[in-house]
């Protein structure tokens, strides 16, 4: 079942857009897979950092599990389409860091019983 649409509100103030919500953001990534990985990016342990503007605006840190990944230019462009879904979200900036690098000790204890890695 889909959610109705959020739209703004008009105050006195003006024309207000929902707040965006952490939660609904990471619901929004953990949509996202990397096509060899039956696990959500979120779970992988792939996103480092989110960030909420006032405005609306997020900010994404997010890394690969290796800069050769083969997904390294879909990923972070779909983690930007998903989170631009969110109610509220007025713009998105999706960063690939490297720092520190990915290990699988960032991954959700879900994400290694999926993967058999425990």
């Amino acid at each position: 079942m889909s959610e109705a649409p959020t739209h703004a509100a008009w105050t006195p103030e003006g024309e207000q857009l929902p707040r965006v919500s952490e939660d609904k953001v990471i619901d929004a990534i953990k949509t996202v897979f990397d096509p060899e990985i039956p696990v959500d990016i979120y779970e992988l342990g792939l996103i480092y950092a989110i960030e909420l503007a006032d405005d609306g605006a997020v900010k994404v840190e997010m890394t690969l599990t290796t800069p050769s990944c083969p997904s390294a230019q879909e990923l972070p462009s779909m983690v930007d389409e998903a989170v631009r879904g969110v109610p509220g979200v007025t713009s998105c900036n999706v960063e690939v860091v490297w720092d520190p690098p990915w290990d699988q000790s960032r991954m959700s204890e879900d994400a290694r019983l999926a993967l058999n890695m425990y």
